[in-house]
C-alpha cells in the first residue's frame, strides 16, 4: 500500500492539480476561428516510443493502426531527441524550438547555483522524500512552467496565440501558454507540502492535466480514478481527444503526451512489445473516431512521435548500477534532503544514464573530479566547459576531445565547429579537405552537449554510463534488468517520426526543428497530402 500511494504522490508531483469543476471555457474557447477548410494538427508523443519495436510489431502484423499511419504517411526512424534524454527536457525543446542552453531546463533533476538548492520534479518516491515533499511539489508545479522554462522564449502555444490560433495540451509537462488557468492542490497535498489551495498559471486555450485538472469533467467520464493513475494515463487522454473530435472542437494544434509505455519499458526493458501493441489499439480507436482512418487523414495532420529510446539496463548481478558516491568517496558529497554548506564539496544530480556532478571547492578542479570518475569501465565519457572550449574525456582510456562553436568544420545541421585532438572519443569522422564532419554513435552530439553544460549556471561535468548501466545517487531509482535513458548515444537519442495527412517533410530530422516545422503547418491554408 504504501508503494502505491507514493505511485500516486508522484504521478501528483510530475501533472499537477486542478479543481474537479466542470473547464466548459477551455472547451469553448478552443474553438478557432481560423479557415474551417485548414487541417488541425494533433501530435501524440508517445514517451519512449521506439522504431525497432514498431518495425517488430508490423512485421509480426500486430500494429494496424500504425502500420497504416506509415503506408500512407512519411516515416522516420532517426529523429534526434534533445540532452539529457528525459521527459521535461525534450518537452522543452520541442515547445520551444530551442535546446537547454536557451530553454533552460537542464533535466528531470538539476543544481541551482543561484538558489543553492537541487531542483527535483520527480525522479522516484526515496529521492523525493529525501529532497522534501514542500520543494519538489514547488518546484514541478511552480517554478517550472513558471520561471525556470525561460521567459524570454516563446513556446509553440505562445506563437500560436499571437496568430490567433488555438492550441490545447493534454498531460503535457511543459505547457505554458498566453490563457490563464488555476491549478488548485487537494487538501491531502496542501497539508503535507504547504502549498496554496490554488496556483495561477499560463497555459494554451485547453490545458488538461489527468483528473486533477480536467475540463472535460461533467462533460465526458474519463478514466481518472485512482486506480487510473489520477487521469495520467493513455486512456484518458485518447478518449479526450475522442470527445474533441466527436464534438468538433479540436483546437488548430493539440499535443498530446502517452505516458503508459515508458513505465513497461523500465520495468521489462526495451524488447517487450506488450506496450507498443495497446498503443496502437489506442491509436486505432482514434482515427476510427473521425469515421474511418483514411478520412482522418483528410480531416488532420496526425503525428506520432517518441520522446527517447531506451537501452537495457544489465541484471543485478552484473553489477549495472554507479554508485557515483562511492567512487567519490574522498570527498564530502551533499546527501539528499541536506542543505548545501561550506563543507559541501561534490553535488549529484542523476538523471538515470546520465549525471551533472558539481564541484564546489576551488581546489577541486573539474578535470580531478573527471580524472576519478574516468577509471569506472562502466563510464562512457565525461565533459566539462572550460571558457569557449568543451573538454570530453573518455571513460577508461582518458582520451580527450576538445571542441568549441565556430570554426571551419561544418556538420550535417549547418552547424560551425572547430574539434581538436581525439574525435573517435565522440565517434565523429571529420573531413579536413571538406571542411566537414559526421556523426555516428553520438546524433547532433556536439551541439546537444554543448546545450547541457550551457543550460545553467555552475562549474559542474556531464558523465554518462556505457550501455547496460546507470548512475546512481544514495536513493536514485534504478532499473536492474529493465531499461534506463538519459545518455546520448543512438539507443536513447534516436526515436521515431510519422507524419500523416501532409506532404509537407521537416527541414532536419531533430525534436529542436519540429517547432518550425509544425508553425509552417498550422499557417498554411491547405495542406497537402489529401
Amino acid at each position: 500500500m504504501s508503494r502505491i500511494l507514493l505511485s500516486v504522490f508522484i504521478l501528483t508531483i510530475v501533472i499537477g492539480c486542478q479543481n474537479p469543476k466542470p473547464k466548459e471555457q477551455d472547451l469553448m474557447r478552443i474553438k478557432s476561428a481560423a479557415d474551417v477548410n485548414t487541417k488541425k494538427v494533433i501530435l501524440l508523443m508517445a514517451d519512449t516510443l521506439m522504431a525497432q519495436s514498431i518495425d517488430k510489431g508490423i512485421k509480426a502484423q500486430e500494429l494496424p493502426a500504425l502500420k497504416f499511419l506509415i503506408d500512407h504517411g512519411q516515416y522516420y526512424k532517426d529523429l534526434v531527441s534533445s540532452f539529457p534524454t528525459m521527459s521535461v527536457t525534450i518537452d522543452s525543446s520541442l515547445l520551444t524550438g530551442k535546446y537547454p542552453d536557451v530553454h533552460r531546463v537542464p533535466g528531470l533533476t538539476w543544481y541551482s547555483a543561484e538558489s543553492k538548492k537541487i531542483i527535483n520534479y520527480g525522479t522516484g518516491p526515496l529521492e523525493v522524500l529525501g529532497h522534501g515533499i514542500h520543494p519538489v511539489l514547488t518546484d514541478a508545479l511552480i517554478h517550472l512552467n513558471g520561471s525556470h522554462l525561460n521567459r524570454n522564449v516563446p513556446t509553440i502555444y505562445e506563437d500560436l496565440a499571437r496568430q490567433g490560433l488555438k492550441s490545447g495540451s493534454i498531460n503535457g509537462l511543459i505547457y505554458r501558454g498566453a490563457s490563464d488557468h488555476k491549478l488548485s492542490i487537494p487538501g491531502w497535498i496542501q497539508g503535507t507540502a504547504s502549498l496554496p489551495k490554488e496556483i495561477q498559471v499560463k497555459g494554451p486555450d485547453l490545458l488538461s492535466l489527468g483528473s486533477l485538472s480536467n475540463p472535460f469533467e461533467g462533460v465526458e467520464n474519463l478514466p481518472d480514478g485512482l486506480t487510473n493513475r489520477l487521469g495520467m494515463n493513455n486512456n484518458f487522454a485518447i478518449d479526450a481527444v475522442k470527445h474533441l473530435i466527436q464534438t468538433h472542437k479540436l483546437p488548430d494544434f493539440l499535443f498530446v503526451y502517452l505516458p503508459d509505455l515508458d513505465q513497461k519499458l523500465h520495468k521489462k526493458g526495451p524488447t517487450d512489445l506488450n506496450g507498443v501493441k495497446k498503443l496502437d489499439q489506442q491509436l486505432g480507436s482514434l482515427l476510427k473516431t473521425f469515421g474511418s482512418p483514411e478520412k482522418a487523414l483528410k480531416d488532420a495532420v496526425i503525428i506520432v512521435i517518441g520522446d527517447s529510446g531506451m537501452t537495457p539496463i544489465l541484471p543485478a548481478g552484473q553489477n549495472p548500477v554507479i554508485d557515483l558516491p562511492a567512487l567519490l568517496a574522498d570527498a564530502r558529497v551533499l546527501r539528499p534532503g541536506e542543505d548545501v554548506s561550506e563543507e559541501t564539496e561534490i553535488i549529484l544530480a542523476v538523471n538515470e544514464t546520465m549525471a551533472y556532478v558539481y564541484s564546489l571547492k576551488a581546489d577541486r578542479s573539474l578535470s580531478d573530479v573527471a580524472a576519478v570518475l574516468k577509471d569506472d569501465p562502466r563510464i562512457d565519457f565525461i565533459a566539462w566547459k572550460e571558457k569557449e572550449w568543451v573538454n570530453v574525456m573518455q571513460g577508461s582510456t582518458a582520451k580527450l576531445l576538445k571542441f568549441k562553436a565556430g570554426g571551419t568544420l561544418t556538420d550535417e545541421y549547418r552547424q560551425s565547429w572547430t574539434v581538436g585532438q581525439n574525435s573517435e572519443v565522440l565517434d565523429i569522422k571529420v573531413n579536413a579537405a571538406a571542411h566537414s564532419l559526421d556523426y555516428n554513435e553520438y546524433p547532433d552530439v556536439l551541439k546537444r552537449l554543448s546545450g547541457a553544460l550551457h543550460s545553467h549556471k555552475g562549474e559542474f561535468l556531464v558523465v554518462t554510463a556505457k550501455p547496460g548501466y546507470e548512475l546512481a545517487d544514495k536513493a536514485s531509482p534504478t532499473h536492474k534488468g529493465g531499461g534506463g535513458h538519459g545518455s546520448i548515444r543512438k539507443m536513447e537519442s534516436l526515436v521515431p517520426l510519422i507524419i500523416g495527412g501532409t506532404d509537407q517533410k521537416p527541414e532536419y530530422l531533430r525534436m529542436v526543428d519540429l517547432k518550425a516545422y509544425l508553425l509552417s503547418l498550422l499557417t498554411q491554408k491547405t495542406h497537402n497530402g489529401e
